[in-house]
């Protein structure tokens, strides 16, 4: 695979800070030798924050961060003093961030907000000081609590793309040229499979200055579920998307078979997939007539919208955004 600024999985290794120790200390002035405990809370060990950045699109920055280790908080002191707090470390992430635990799986952190800030891996409480022992009965304690540990381990980092719609299709179905066509996006175009090897993103600029996000996904193949093609390393995009949108070439053998192989893979991957909104356009439409066109309406589901588009010509392509703007709007026109 070609070399990418696109990276959307990342392996940390990452340890919060430890908490000082409190202080056992006693109090003697020029007037008390005994004056009472006065030792001082341990400071709070750093703890390690994610926060969510809109102007990030990829975990690049962080290819060569590979640990992340927080500073510890200082021991508590005299006269009460609280032993300074190790500083936070923040790191940013792009939105649609899940972050793991590599040795159980489980999901720890999601940022979905910009400007979100969530303590990722907390820093560890910095211990009592002797004067929070003092009772009436032990006026002179003479112990203090230690510092506890931070928390270590591997950690995983893994961006799936926002977009309120996602280009799903075979390869060399023309989804990069449709994406050219409808945003300012500049995705790799030639007759080959494969030009999308990573996502791209583009904005649609609709009426009124209102727009939308719509992401070119590489192309799906029969059995990419299972790991054939570029595999299921990008499905996982798709589960962002809110529409999906299918795109089958006008030139293909059997319009209604490759839909369904083409759910069948998202179904297999995950099969909260099927509960999205589909729309089906059917792309190098400039090479039908009327009468092909209704041939292939009749092969398509009936309940899910369809449109005939040409990203060379034109054709279509006011009326699909249309569409997808009111299946965002759940106005879909009967």
């Amino acid at each position: 695979m070609e070399k990418s600024n696109f990276i959307d999985y990342i392996r940390i290794f990452c340890r919060s800070g430890h908490g000082g120790p409190g202080s056992r200390h006693f109090m003697r002035t020029k007037y008390n030798a005994m004056a009472g405990p006065d030792g001082g809370d341990g400071g709070r060990g750093a703890h390690i924050i994610l926060r969510g950045s809109s102007q990030l699109w990829t975990l690049l920055h962080l290819r060569y961060y590979k640990n992340v280790l927080g500073e510890d908080g200082e021991s508590g002191s005299k006269n009460n003093s609280t032993g300074r707090f190790g500083k936070d470390i923040i790191i940013e992430v792009p939105l649609g961030t899940i972050a793991k635990d590599e040795l159980t799986g489980v999901k720890e952190v999601e940022i979905l907000e910009d400007g979100q800030e969530v303590i990722w891996v907390k820093g560890g409480r910095g211990g009592l000081g002797n004067a929070n022992f003092k009772t009436s009965t032990n006026q002179a304690p003479e112990y203090a609590q230690p510092g506890e540990d931070g928390i270590e381990g591997w950690k995983l980092l893994e961006l799936k793309v926002l977009a309120d719609v996602g280009l799903v299709g075979f390869p060399n179905a023309g989804k990069s040229t449709l994406l050219s066509v409808i945003t300012a996006a500049k995705p790799k175009i030639a007759d080959y499979a494969f030009t999308t090897l990573v996502p791209q993103l583009g904005m649609v600029e609709y009426r009124d200055g209102k727009s939308f996000c719509i992401a070119d996904l590489p192309g799906i193949i029969e059995g990419a579920a299972e790991g054939k093609g570029l595999g299921h390393r990008f499905l996982r995009h798709i589960e962002r998307n809110s529409i999906l949108l299918f795109l089958i070439p006008a030139d293909c053998a059997d319009h209604k078979k490759e839909f369904e192989i083409l759910v069948n893979e998202l179904e297999q991957y995950n099969p909260e997939m099927l509960q999205k909104d589909f729309v089906i356009a059917i792309s190098k439409s400039d090479m039908l007539d009327d009468e092909l066109k209704t041939a292939i309406a009749k092969e398509l589901p009936q309940k899910i919208p369809h449109i005939f588009i040409s990203s060379v010509t034109g054709q279509g392509v006011p009326e699909l955004k249309d569409l997808l703007w009111s299946v965002m709007n759940q106005q879909v026109p009967k």
